[in-house]
């Protein structure tokens, strides 16, 4: 082990004589990145790996500290095609609705007051009227996401109890989020019944005991069983659950608050429709379909919502002033018919192919011969899914920017893109990298235009 490759580690003090423009940060979390980053080095020089010298390693350091000590969340360009992307906050949010609630929260707000009366009031009443009037449900409920609220409505309606769930719907949402795992945390015992393709109403009525606590009806929200199959028709385990005295939940995970077909989009289950079958907790996203933020909404039965809301999980996953404040903006935009022009969400997926080859067509008049033949830039018809698990199984025309370059690496111009003063995410599939049009706003066509003839 050389010791000068020791010697040419700067110290911390010698590295904040260097940093010039972080004076908005408190110096011990300059420190610590400082810190971070020598240790690093320190470590390469006890593998005799350390081939800087002390003042290249120093400009290094400043340049990574520069980088670690800025917003990491920032807007990124979404080239996926992927509309509800898990990784990029699934729906993405009109900048007018953000701005609305931005001017009704600088400083205090009235979240838990009542100016009428003077009185304590409940954060609920800003949302919960518009999500029953819409639903059509007698009571509503809103936690910070949909795992939390089908734990939270399966711990108050069958704790101690068992639940019976058809085999084929003990489904896995992204981030191993799974159905068998949330009954179980939420202090019940699984009973499930049928097989992976085929589920009678029999194997309901044959599971159904005195230790039954709740029928747990899921949308398989993220896959399709296709073949030899059946399944009972929550209608039909509805009435079973009314003559057995057992109530019925149903998880729709997207939760469709418009028909989709009208928008010439793959049909999903209306959450009104669920409502009219009569199951007595509905569970839904609200940062999917409905295309608000990040929430778990639960309609139902009143006087069971009222049990939900006085059970103590319940003050563990309750919402936020932010959280609450964008969902009433969100349901504040509903239009039976024209919901499509405040959601992004259900814009972008209903944007027609015929739209898109002419964005993509302006988009490759704007960048010039030379750089095209370079990027080796074409555009082509693609397809591409809904993401989050809604609409599963439904390809979506759409169109895309191909790249294929001459002398350089696909991986590497990935990254570029990726890592420029915009970000650009897109995917790479048969050794070339493309740009899907489906996610790309508007009003970052213009945008993106500059992000390829600087790359």
């Amino acid at each position: 082990m050389s010791k000068n490759q020791f010697q040419n580690l700067p110290s911390v003090s010698e590295v904040l004589l260097e940093i010039k423009d972080l004076n908005n940060l408190d110096n011990s979390i300059i420190t610590y990145f400082i810190n971070k980053e020598i240790s690093w080095f320190r470590k390469q020089a006890k593998l005799n790996k350390l081939a800087e010298s002390r003042s290249e390693i120093t400009k290094k350091i400043v340049q990574k500290v520069g980088q670690f000590c800025q917003p990491s969340m920032k807007n990124i360009i979404n080239g996926t095609g992927i509309v509800l992307h898990t990784g990029f906050g699934r729906a993405p949010i009109q900048k007018t609705r953000l701005k609305n609630v931005i001017n009704r929260l600088g400083g205090y707000s009235n979240l838990e007051f009542n100016l009428e009366t003077g009185t304590r009031g409940n954060r609920l009443d800003h949302v919960r009227e518009y999500c029953t009037a819409i639903t059509g449900s007698e009571n509503s409920l809103m936690v910070n996401n949909n795992a939390a609220a089908v734990l939270l409505a399966l711990n108050t309606l069958a704790e101690g109890k068992e639940v019976i769930i058809s085999r084929g719907q003990e489904v896995e949402i992204g981030g191993s989020f799974r159905i068998p795992d949330i009954v179980r945390k939420s202090n019940c015992f699984l009973k499930e019944v049928g097989t992976t393709n085929r589920t009678h109403l029999n194997d309901y009525k044959k599971a159904i005991n005195t230790k039954t606590g709740l029928i747990l009806w899921v949308h398989t929200s993220n896959y399709v069983v296709k073949g030899f199959t059946k399944e009972v028709s929550l209608h039909e385990l509805v009435e079973l659950g009314k003559k057995k005295h057992i109530p019925v939940m149903a998880d729709l995970g997207s939760g469709a608050l418009i028909k989709l077909s009208k928008r010439d989009l793959p049909e999903e289950i209306p959450v009104q429709d669920v409502v009219k079958s009569g199951a007595v907790v509905i569970t839904f996203s609200g940062d999917k379909l409905l295309g608000g933020p990040q929430a778990g909404i639960i309609v139902g039965k009143n006087r069971l919502l009222k049990q939900m809301e006085l059970n103590p999980i319940y003050r563990t996953i309750r919402c936020g002033k932010f959280t609450i404040a964008l969902m009433e903006e969100t349901l504040r935009t509903y239009r039976a018919e024209e919901f499509t022009k405040d959601n992004l969400t259900l814009l972008l997926l209903s944007t027609k192919r015929v739209m898109l080859k002419k964005r993509g067509r302006k988009i490759i008049q704007s960048i010039s011969t030379k750089r095209k033949s370079r990027l080796g830039i074409a555009l082509i018809e693609s397809t591409v899914e809904a993401g989050s698990g809604s609409l599963p199984a439904c390809e979506i025309e759409s169109m895309a920017l191909r790249f294929y370059p001459k002398n350089q690496k696909i991986s590497e111009l990935a990254y570029r893109f990726r890592t420029g003063k915009t970000p650009v995410v897109g995917y790479i599939s048969g050794n070339r990298f493309f740009i899907d049009l489906k996610t790309i706003l508007p009003n970052q066509v213009s945008l993106l235009i500059d992000v390829i003839n600087q790359v």
